[in-house]
């Protein structure tokens, strides 16, 4: 049994195909880690050798320099790379969704909201994108950064060392609570707009109702209260922003001025603690400013990291889903009827049957109408018969075979299925007729063009079959005509026809059921449409009229 892949596999198997960019991320990190802690030492150096009067070395100078540039550029460097190492696991994790949702039975995609599997593929993949450019690896930086200033501070000054160790945690508790108290404004701005947005189209949507209502004052209340909600939280957002920074360089300047006048005592056992020379408290003036700046953005990147965690959690909802078995049969016709159903029922959910003990049988050549109430299950029944779902009870064959054990790749020369309306597919008219099959001859793309007398209409275009496509090309009538087109052009066996004459004008009707009649002809069919059977003839087959 094929195991399903996880996120944390894919990222595995990510790192080790990218392995060179991956050893490129540590060493850029730890480069950018330590280049930041060497200026304020080699400073305190120069300032102390200047204030004793002894000779100072150019070299200190110049290395000095070299190591804020080399800093600079490292910091810069770690986060481009981080972007490019994001990237390569976003691709990892998008062509991984991609590949599972290939695999995944027709039902899912009816259960599920197309919103939802859109989410998975943008929003909860960019969290993982965010997790490795703004999350964790920002995140072990910071914190490894922090605890090495640390280790400095207490060799330079055991004092400060340990009144950072009372301040920061309090620091870190009042950082943790404006964040949260900013993200929850965001968040009620962001309804707050959304509300506001609706409200536009909604009323112009509603404009003649309205006014007979006499209601434009009550939407313009709920519209002021839109724009107050999100005058507030912005507001709200804004207070934080302000209040944040001056608290952080208050505390930032208190800690240095205690130090310094720790510093400044007569007594030996403070100075034990808190004396320093004055490289020492230039050094350590540096390290201060980049002990606090690190606390924020851990605060950013733990909130990172569990948006993360919760877009992880839902792709690996997704690349759990039980996948469809591909069966390893070819399909052999048989002498038996093309359509065979025995007692089958079928439900979407337990508590609402769609169809009960449904029971029939299609000739090969036989022309079969489908008919029933809306609701009945009518386009429901086309799915089972392509196998897309599997019956609840009983049984489906087309030809003998078990309709669920068909080989995709025999599903295309034994089925031509045309629906309500033209669905298009990216690319040139010719990839509408062929849906990216390269093994659909030229011959078998003209022949079914002349079959449904769209032959001319496409040569007379400039670039004929290669012209991309586009919906002012064809009118709505082409439309279905190229979907039939589309349908026999590997000489199906069995036409399914799914009420395709439904939004058609009388004429583009005509046009369309004439084609139907012709393409028709030795094929066994199966259809949804009244008109189909008035102009064609056939057998009709009532369902939906089960007791449930």
């Amino acid at each position: 049994m094929k195991k399903n892949k996880t996120v944390a596999s894919l990222i595995r198997q990510a790192i080790v195909q990218h392995i060179l960019l991956t050893i490129a991320v540590c060493l850029i990190v730890v480069g950018a880690i330590v280049t930041s802690l060497i200026p304020p030492l080699i400073l305190q150096r120069i300032i102390d050798g200047l204030s004793t009067r002894a000779s100072v070395s150019p070299m200190l100078f110049t290395s000095y320099f070299a190591t804020l540039i080399l800093s600079s550029l490292l910091a810069s460097g770690q986060e481009a790379i981080l972007v490019v190492f994001g990237q390569k696991m976003t691709h990892a994790m998008r062509s991984a969704l991609s590949e599972k949702m290939e695999h995944l039975p027709a039902d899912f995609f009816t259960r599920t909201q197309p919103g939802a599997i859109v989410s998975r593929f943008i929003y909860d993949v960019d969290t993982i994108e965010e997790l490795f450019t703004e999350g964790i690896i920002s995140m072990f930086a910071d914190c490894c950064r922090m605890v090495s200033i640390f280790v400095i501070l207490f060799m330079k000054n055991k004092g400060l060392a340990i009144v950072l160790l009372c301040v920061l945690p309090l620091v870190a508790l009042y950082t943790r609570h404006v964040q949260k108290a900013t993200l929850e404004a965001q968040l009620d701005n962001r309804k707050a707009v959304a509300s506001v947005s609706s409200a536009i189209p909604e009323t112009l949507h509603n404009i003649r109702t309205i006014h007979t209502l006499q209601a434009e004052s009550f939407m313009a209340e709920r519209y002021d209260e839109s724009l107050d909600d999100s005058f507030r939280a912005i507001e709200k957002t804004n207070f934080f922003d302000a209040v944040y920074s001056p608290a952080i360089l208050i505390t930032n300047a208190a800690v240095t001025t205690l130090v310094y006048i720790l510093s400044a005592s007569g007594s030996p056992i403070v100075l034990s603690f808190f004396g320093m020379t004055p490289g020492t408290s230039v050094a350590i003036i540096n390290y201060i400013s980049q002990i606090f700046s690190p606390i924020e953005s851990i605060g950013m990147e733990i909130q990172t990291v569990q948006s993360a965690s919760a877009g992880i959690h839902r792709i690996n909802e997704f690349l759990g889903q039980p996948e469809r078995t591909i069966p390893d049969l070819s399909f052999t016709k048989q002498e038996v009827p093309a359509v065979s159903l025995s007692h089958v029922s079928f439900a979407y959910d337990a508590s609402h049957p769609v169809l009960q003990d449904l029971s029939f049988t299609i000739k090969e050549g036989e022309h079969v109408t489908i008919a029933g109430r809306t609701g009945a299950g009518k386009s429901t029944l086309f799915k089972l018969i392509l196998g897309l779902y599997h019956p609840d009870e009983g049984s489906i064959s087309i030809f003998g075979c078990d309709a669920a054990k068909i080989k995709d790749t025999d599903k295309r020369s034994l089925f031509g299925y045309v629906e309500q309306t033209f669905r298009p597919v990216e690319g040139t008219i010719k990839d509408q007729l062929t849906l990216h099959d390269a093994s659909v001859s030229d011959d078998e793309i003209m022949a079914a063009l002349k079959t449904v007398g769209l032959d001319k209409t496409i040569a007379s275009i400039p670039d004929g079959l290669d012209t991309p496509y586009s919906e002012s090309l064809f009118s709505q009538g082409q439309k279905q005509l190229l979907s039939i087109a589309r349908s026999i052009i590997k000489n199906p066996s069995i036409l399914l026809l799914d009420e395709i004459t439904a939004n058609l004008d009388a004429e583009t009707e005509r046009t369309v059921l004439d084609t139907l009649i012709q393409v028709s002809k030795n094929r066994t069919v199966v259809s949804i449409s009244h008109r189909l059977y008035e102009a064609g003839g056939g057998r009709m087959i009532t369902i939906g009229t089960q007791k449930a």
